[in-house]
């Protein structure tokens, strides 16, 4: 009886040294809410993507390739990063003010959608020019965010959408062009993040940066830094066949992005080790493939990086080296494009 008279006793001592115990969490609780992990606002979570190897589509090649994957930027591109960082230096240097200025800027889409969502987060009107040929997605995309949407003719390229760009500038007040193809923040802003980011993910191990070149800011800010930590790292960049290269006059193409029919101001030529030409029929397959064998969901652009990687890869000289492609998007955005083409035939005809 008397061991069945203290068990309770015990039980009770137990439970108030537990009670004890707990007793500073709300104190403890406290101190963690103001150690919260949130952002101040959207801008906060641009840069730091991931990386990851690519396997089946590389299957039989002799060196690696690993992706860094700028489709899970917050607005699913690679010029979130260059939106916010022309925005923040012009602000920086006062020369716009949010809710007074109208920012202006011609885009073939990824970049004016970086600017809509981070004028819309800090209260900027916002004006983009850019050529019809550009997906559907991509119009919406930029209305959704309250941007204004003027299309050039797209025969001119991003020529006729820089032209418009000027004109309107030209007629607006308190009207400010941020130029991509010309602003320094835009490769710098690769310089101080996405090259630091490459290099810290695969410990300083890379060996080739293979880029395409729309602006030049990627290759240009990405590729400097890399060489910088190790002069040995190979800058690899692409065009298409039908636009600008030291031998080829430009001409129409289908990959989105890149290929803006002229050699951009802030494009450093001196970080480019090798250009490599691709298809455009060449990149769509590529890109198909990636979402279905990678279940890496990218546009054209990706596809042409990736195909660029892969006859980089096949060279001899190249044997267990490790490739880096940055994929600049998310194929989502493609939908309605020449990318998509027959799964949107396809999925018109299903019936029940």
């Amino acid at each position: 009886m008397q061991m069945q008279m203290r068990a309770p006793a015990v039980a009770r001592a137990s439970t108030r040294a537990r009670l004890v115990a707990r007793a500073p969490v709300p104190c403890k609780a406290a101190a963690l809410a103001t150690q919260m992990n949130i952002a101040n606002d959207v801008t906060e979570l641009i840069g730091r993507t991931p990386m990851v190897y690519m396997n089946k589509v590389t299957e039989g090649v002799g060196a690696r390739i690993c992706a860094k994957l700028e489709l899970m930027e917050p607005c699913c591109s690679v010029k979130d990063r260059i939106g916010h960082a022309m925005i923040a230096d012009a602000e920086e240097a006062g020369k716009i003010i949010a809710g007074k200025t109208t920012l202006v800027e011609p885009t073939s889409g990824n970049t004016g959608i970086a600017l809509a969502f981070i004028a819309a987060a800090k209260g900027y009107k916002l004006v983009l020019t850019m050529p019809a040929s550009m997906s559907l997605e991509r119009r919406v995309l930029l209305r959704a965010f309250g941007a204004e949407l003027v299309l050039t003719d797209p025969a001119r390229g991003m020529k006729g959408a820089i032209e418009k760009a000027e004109e309107i500038v030209g007629n607006t007040t308190d009207a400010f062009m941020l130029q991509q193809f010309q602003n320094p923040a835009n490769p710098a802003v690769h310089y101080k993040t996405t090259g630091p980011e490459i290099w810290e993910a695969t410990n300083g191990k890379i060996d080739i940066f293979v880029s395409g070149v729309g602006t030049g800011g990627t290759i240009t800010g990405t590729g400097r830094y890399l060489k910088e930590q190790n002069p040995n790292v190979k800058g690899g960049a692409l065009w298409s066949r039908r636009v600008w290269s030291p031998w080829r006059k430009p001409g129409p193409h289908k990959i989105q992005g890149i290929g803006a029919g002229f050699v951009p101001g802030v494009l450093d030529t001196e970080i480019i080790d090798e250009i490599i030409q691709v298809s455009s029929d060449d990149s769509i397959a590529m890109a198909r493939k990636m979402a279905s064998d990678e279940g890496l969901m990218v546009g054209i652009s990706s596809g042409a990086v990736t195909v660029a990687a892969i006859e980089l890869a096949k060279r001899p000289e190249n044997k267990d080296k490790l490739i880096c492609v940055v994929l600049p998007s998310f194929g989502e955005r493609y939908l309605s494009s020449a990318l998509f083409q027959t799964l949107r035939d396809e999925a018109q005809e299903m019936t029940f």
